[in-house]
């Protein structure tokens, strides 16, 4: 069974993520930022704005709106493929069952930082990730007002405005640079795990954008990320960037972050595997 899945998800890749998928793709994510997004950016009126979970938990007429263009165009590029997007799971918790079936799906964050997006803080971005049997293929990361672009297809490595970014490994002799979940959104036994952090050689600080965090190891900016939640559209995209730059991921028991969920939490992703396992151990309380 194992041995199919691989074969047909070999064959989709040579098949159907071709370089014009690529490009369609750049073009229905820029096009959905520049009718939905950008134009609503520091222009939002307060009734444009509502809070979901908690204060940190925002939604906006430019998430919904960009969403509603992004599932339309895509599905339409990719027949037969299905949308999985924030704001209609907010809505529908049952459409979240998608990633785990069969069919390819598009994973939508249409404003990834809406709390930064709100604040009027350019640290925010739109992910898409195309996925298959619950392995991602390729992703896009689009932060609209920092004119930044990164694109990953596996196997194939990962650009950012068409320059190669090979993340690298951190400085030997260097505190360990990691982004770590808001406190807001974690369980009092995950902040206990996240304390494991709190040693020598490692400096935390709160996250921002995930998607964005995930661009920074990408690009050698940051060393790891410690985060205590598993909503696909915040990971997909960025774990796919850091996988293909040479980066690794592991949960707190040692294995790979899965987007069909059940992941030991917090997880990791890092710069390079031993990067990785370090953070793991220190979040399970080793050493």
């Amino acid at each position: 069974m194992i041995e199919t899945i691989t074969e047909s998800i070999d064959d989709f890749l040579t098949r159907k993520v071709t370089d014009q998928l690529l490009t369609d793709v750049e073009r229905i994510v820029r096009a959905a930022a520049a009718a939905e997004i950008s134009p609503r950016f520091r222009q939002l009126a307060a009734h444009e704005i509502e809070q979901k979970s908690a204060p940190h938990d925002l939604v906006t007429v430019a998430d919904k709106r960009a969403e509603e263009h992004l599932t339309r165009e895509l599905t339409a590029l990719l027949p037969g493929s299905v949308v999985v997007g924030e704001e209609a799971v907010a809505a529908d918790p049952t459409t979240y069952e998608a990633i785990r079936g069969a069919a390819p799906v598009w994973i939508v964050d249409p404003v990834d930082g809406t709390r930064q997006f709100v604040h009027g803080d350019p640290g925010f971005c739109t992910l898409v990730a195309l996925a298959l049997d619950g392995v991602v293929l390729a992703s896009w990361t689009y932060a609209p007002a920092l004119d930044e672009f990164a694109v990953a297809v596996r196997g194939r490595g990962a650009r950012l405005n068409g320059r190669v970014l090979p993340a690298g490994a951190p400085e030997p002799g260097r505190d360990l640079r990691i982004a770590t979940s808001h406190p807001d959104f974690t369980t009092d036994a995950q902040k206990h795990a996240l304390l494991g952090l709190r040693t020598d050689g490692v400096a935390p600080r709160p996250c921002g954008s995930a998607g964005l965090e995930y661009l920074a190891i990408a690009r050698g900016d940051l060393d790891a990320v410690a985060f205590s939640w598993e909503l696909a559209w915040d990971h997909a995209a960025g774990l796919l960037l850091v996988e293909e730059t040479g980066g690794a991921h592991l949960t707190r028991d040692g294995v790979p972050f899965a987007i069909t969920g059940g992941n030991a939490l917090p997880f990791t992703a890092a710069r390079d595997a031993a990067t990785a396992r370090r953070v793991a151990a220190l979040l399970s309380g080793g050493a």
